[in-house]
């Protein structure tokens, strides 16, 4: 009786969890019909938004790769004295208030801050925004996939004669290449839907600032139906986003499964 009672609980939490979680998605998309959704992602304000989105998170994430790839793989291999501070350094952007961190770009990088420049309010301010905010989720999981690499791999190519460049782009980078390719999600996801640190720093311009979640603010008050077709979008980006963790976490089981060799290049 009582393992029945516990059952009946615990299926009862989980039901309760399950629709309050999937309901606001759901209805997203039974508000208003399919062909309104379509016919509103044509709107000029979804288009723009769309654009400046894709745009300035694509770039974001192209300089959080390029610079916070090697940033997480020094972390995860060396030891030094202040490597604590550094790494709570670069983890801090994800516990700061968003409005906090767009007024700390705008000080920093604003006409009147220290750098003396006039980048706030242009594309190049969402670009940073978003590479501010996202960028410390992808070096987390960076280090932590490199972390994860047997260090017995590494020093068998560094015996094999292999430097530390080859060691790094032949042994390491793919070895941890699906935690790499995880925490880049999240962190594409996250960039994705930031706000404000955004609207602090780069504002809402329409065709210039104005992103997908901007957007929805701006429409809000003015048309529902175009704020809930750019809800949608977000709703379908974030569930491929999603798979696409899913399928890196699967390659990384499979990689770690099946095991992995370096070898010396033949080639003269």
């Amino acid at each position: 009786m009582r393992r029945v009672a516990f059952f009946a609980l615990v299926l009862a939490a989980t039901l309760t969890t399950l629709g309050f979680l999937v309901l606001p998605v759901v209805a997203i998309f039974t508000h208003v019909s399919p062909v309104t959704l379509a016919r509103q992602l044509s709107n000029p304000v979804v288009d723009d938004a769309l654009v400046v989105s894709a745009k300035t998170t694509f770039l974001a994430q192209a300089l959080v790769l390029l610079l916070g790839t090697p940033t997480a793989y020094l972390l995860a291999s060396r030891r030094f004295r202040g490597r604590s501070l550094v790494v709570t350094a670069i983890e801090l952007p994800l516990v700061l208030p968003p409005a906090v961190a767009g007024i700390g770009l705008l000080v920093a990088f604003g006409r009147m801050g220290l750098l003396h420049t006039s980048i706030p309010f242009t594309q190049t301010a969402v670009t940073l925004a978003v590479a501010f905010v996202s960028g410390p989720l992808y070096v987390r999981a960076a280090i932590a996939a490199f972390e994860a690499v047997d260090p017995a791999l590494v020093d068998a190519a560094r015996t094999l004669g292999a430097g530390p460049a080859r060691t790094f782009f032949r042994v390491a980078l793919p070895l941890a290449g699906g935690g790499l390719a995880a925490g880049e999600a999240l962190a594409f996801a996250r960039g994705l839907g930031e706000f404000g640190a955004t609207i602090m720093f780069a504002g809402s311009l329409q065709h210039v600032t104005q992103t997908l979640p901007l957007a929805i603010y701006a429409a809000f008050d003015v048309d529902f139906d175009v704020t809930l077709a750019i809800g949608g979008v977000l709703v379908l980006v974030s569930a491929a986003i999603l798979v696409a963790l899913k399928l890196a976490t699967s390659w990384t089981l499979s990689l770690q499964a099946s095991g992995f060799r370096f070898a010396p290049s033949t080639s003269t």
